[in-house]
């Protein structure tokens, strides 16, 4: 028991010594900052990718839907309302308006949703009471015996907000003009005007038959207690379904559900995990070269501790125990003035982010205090134990018990949990491997170039033809090669690890910006009838239309893979078969398009009997290239193997196809066609090409496109946000790191100053170092970053990389001048130091 009191007095005395004296502050700060940029990074990142997923939850209609081409079981709601969850049903067709024959008697084809009172269980609806009136959000649909209409709806039939529509058999008020629906959808029917009405009005319209194509939308969400209620609701629902094998009946999740959001999604996520990877990457080496230095300047007391008789283990205990209780209480700070920051930041970016986003959970603030622990005991107790090896024999000789690179067994140990860090940062299996891995082999590779850099800019030293500031610029670097291969390899990491956010951050928003450009189409017509289509392309030609997609159509049902009818073929995967039975909008041209790359195969112009297959829709089949399949279209079978598969970014809201035929022409079968373009700002335009072609569907998704680009624009300055605050949180991380080495800077100078060298020759020895190590540290971590960011891009986020070579030299810049600058900050008062003094601090 007194043996453990004094390991825990000498631990407690030790820390307040340290604390008072500063010796644990750049330990203390290292730790501080890392987990501060973490928690504020994970707490803005949790409250964000929670408010994009009840953002997203708006776009699908709840946070678990259920889709049916009949009324949906009964069973569904009741699972649901036994679990305390909220439902909404709703029933989607399409059907013909007309206004009254009084005021015209026009009809226009419709998307109708009947819905009840508990619509929308996610977001609001944006009215407004006339076409020039004030919009409105409110959070219920119309009562009964009133309509919702979209704007334009009522210029098109000759009426205004408080006529009367006749709807089948009923004729109902129109009460708002609807500009805004949260979960429109992204289908063809959902892009036609809406009409929505209250569920009790649905029967008397007459519309809804025994055969009538209805689709029934079971909306369910929960309050955000309610996530794992959910979360067991959506496996209770999956299970039904295929244990049952019920036909018609589709589930939709976030992850699931809306193509053209999920993939936006999915990115963003894995980004602001890949930030949070980075932070601790940059915390790591902060450490690493912070214990180094603590350890250096603590030998002299180890070793009186020695001489007084104190055993090696017991010294160990108490630096242990020293800096577990310095990693909490780092810890603990880190991760107040992380949330403090998250909270600043908010404010700051009021007009930018939600105001109204949910609040943090606990994860960030304890994944923060064990990244605090972690980054202590892995990276900085192993150096610091070896305070515990110092031979007593150190009083009188200081050239013994110096602090020696840890061995390969504390390095592993070290390495494997800092991956282990890394990789539950990530969250993603993928990223996690791809990342620690690409690190772990570029530190590898650093550590040898740095060597081999050393040794030949030694070889290179040629003292007669040299000026001297040069020449004591590298023999201060090669005198001790260890040394210049560890601050340059720790440098090369941490600006890696900016050189990959700058990079990936570019590349990322810029692939998301393509693929839902400001001038993405707008409108999508279909049923263009073969004799329409050369008058109708001159139509847009002569509005001025450029760029639109124009593409033959037809609809066909698969029947077989590989010579097995489908249904069998995917037997056991009802999520498979449900994709592959219903019918599917079909294509054919001889020219690939050019917004569907192909990833794999070749497309090959003309090739008979050819199926190009999009990537994902084949991944879901279990399709691979030469598989064969028949289509029924029209009653004709339709019959190829597959030889490519495309990449198809379905929220481009460009015309895309599941199945394309590689060939210009297909006379035997009926098609009709399509086009995707982006309307003329012109009042009456699209009411005009209606009168002119009445046979056409004219489908506005203008509502859509600015919906799904309003989440991407909060994506996007999320991500810019991140980035900007890791970059400075990493600077400083650099910045403690750099200073690290000043007490020993300001012992050499202070012997070069005393044998006769200027402060202004001191000062040019200073810079080419600092220069010299950070230009050859930013090209070798600008290099490496290409590598790994090529590697993420292809494999975790799959979108182009298109970084350029030549950012290896604006590496070698970068990492010279961010060098140069963490030195004149942290070592500006080196050189003014009197000379006596620092000489004999060193020789206390």
């Amino acid at each position: 028991m007194q043996s453990s009191m004094s390991v825990w007095r000498l631990a407690g005395q030790q820390a307040l010594r340290d604390f008072r004296a500063g010796e644990l502050r750049l330990l203390w700060v290292a730790v501080l900052l890392a987990v501060a940029a973490l928690t504020s990074v994970g707490f803005f990142a949790d409250r964000l990718q929670s408010g994009l997923q009840r953002d997203a939850a708006q776009l699908l209609g709840g946070d678990v839907v259920v889709n049916s081409d009949h009324p949906v079981p009964e069973e569904y709601l009741a699972q649901a309302r036994q679990s305390g969850l909220t439902v909404s049903v709703s029933a989607v067709f399409p059907s013909m308006a007309r206004a009254p024959d009084a005021q015209g008697g026009a009809t226009r084809l419709v998307a109708v949703k009947a819905v009840d009172d508990a619509y929308p269980l996610r977001g609001r609806l944006t009215v407004s009471a006339s076409a020039q009136g004030l919009q409105e959000a409110v959070g219920q649909g119309p009562q009964p015996g009133t309509v919702f209409v979209d704007a334009g709806l009522p210029e098109l039939l000759g009426l205004q907000a408080g006529d009367m529509l006749e709807l089948g058999e009923a004729r109902l008020r129109i009460a708002r003009l609807l500009h805004l629906e949260p979960d429109r959808g992204a289908g063809f029917l959902s892009f036609a005007p809406r009409v929505m009405l209250h569920a009790r009005d649905l029967p008397a319209t007459g519309l809804v038959q025994p055969a009538s194509r209805v689709t029934w939308r079971l909306a369910v969400s929960g309050r955000a207690d309610q996530a794992q209620a959910v979360s067991r609701y959506a496996a209770w629902a999956r299970g039904r379904l295929e244990a049952t094998g019920e036909r018609g009946i589709r589930l939709e999740t976030l992850s699931q559900g809306r193509p053209e959001m999920r993939q936006t999604l999915e990115r963003a996520d894995k980004f602001l995990h890949l930030v949070a990877l980075l932070a601790a990457l940059l915390a790591a080496v902060a450490v690493a070269i912070a214990a180094r230095d603590f350890a250096q300047r603590h030998l002299d007391d180890a070793a009186l501790l020695r001489v007084l008789g104190l055993p090696r283990r017991r010294i160990a205990a108490a630096l242990a125990l020293e800096f577990v209780g310095m990693g909490l209480l780092a810890g603990g700070v880190g991760v107040a003035v992380g949330l403090g920051l998250h909270g600043l930041f908010l404010r700051l970016l009021a007009d930018f982010v939600p105001p109204d986003l949910p609040p943090p959970g606990w994860w960030p603030a304890l994944f923060g205090l064990g990244v605090g622990q972690v980054l202590l005991l892995g990276f900085g107790l192993p150096t610091v134990f070896q305070m515990a090896q110092v031979p007593p024999l150190r009083v009188l000789r200081r050239d013994l018990g110096a602090v020696r690179p840890a061995s390969a067994g504390v390095l592993l140990t070290g390495a494997l949990a800092f991956g282990l860090l890394l990789l539950a940062a990530s969250r993603d299996l993928v990223l996690g491997a791809v990342a620690v891995g690409g690190f772990a082999l570029a530190v590898l590779l650093f550590a040898v170039l740095a060597w081999v850099g050393v040794k030949a800019l030694r070889a290179s030293l040629s003292e007669a033809r040299q000026p001297a500031w040069w020449t004591l610029a590298v023999r201060q670097l090669t005198a001790r090669p260890a040394y210049a291969v560890l601050q340059v390899a720790s440098l090369a990491v941490g600006l890696m690890a900016l050189a990959l956010l700058v990079l990936l951050r570019t590349d990322l928003i810029n692939s998301w910006r393509q693929a839902t450009p400001q001038d993405a189409p707008n409108r999508f017509v279909i049923n263009i009838q073969p004799d329409q289509a050369e008058a109708f392309r001159q139509r847009l030609d002569g509005a001025g239309v450029q760029g639109y997609d124009w593409y033959p159509m037809f609809r066909g049902r698969l029947l077989t893979l590989n010579g097995v009818p489908v249904d069998q073929a995917l037997a056991g995967r009802p999520e498979a078969r449900r994709s592959a039975e219903r019918e599917l909008n079909l294509s054919h041209s001889a020219v690939v398009p050019g917004h569907n790359p192909v990833v794999a195969g070749q497309w090959q112009a003309e090739e008979p009997d050819a199926f190009s297959v999009e990537a994902g829709f084949a991944e879901r089949l279990g399709l691979k290239l030469g598989d064969q399949m028949v289509f029924e279209v029209a009653g004709q079978p339709l019959a190829g193997r597959i030889t490519s598969l495309r990449k198809v970014e379905w929220g481009s809201l460009r015309a895309n196809f599941f199945v394309m035929v590689p060939r210009a022409r297909l006379d035997d079968l009926p098609v009709t066609y399509m086009t995707a373009f982006r309307a003329p700002e012109r009042a009456g335009w699209d009411n005009q090409l209606l009168r002119d072609y009445p046979n056409v569907t004219n489908v506005d998704v203008s509502a859509s496109l600015a919906q799904v680009q309003r989440v991407l624009d909060q994506v996007v300055r999320a991500v810019e946000y991140l980035f900007y605050f890791t970059v400075a949180a990493g600077a400083v991380v650099l910045f403690a790191s750099v200073s690290a080495t000043r007490e020993a800077r300001a012992h050499e100078y202070a012997v070069m100053r005393a044998c006769g060298a200027s402060s202004q020759l001191l000062g040019r020895v200073q810079r080419v170092e600092l220069l010299l190590v950070g230009g050859l540290a930013g090209g070798l971590a600008t290099a490496c970053a290409l590598v790994v960011g090529w590697a993420l891009t292809r494999w975790v986020f799959e979108f182009p990389w298109t970084a350029p070579l030549w950012a290896v030299a604006v590496g070698v810049v970068a990492g010279a001048f961010l060098a140069w600058a963490a030195g004149w900050w942290s070592l500006r008062e080196v050189l003014g130091r009197p000379v006596i003094s620092t000489l004999r601090r060193a020789a206390e």
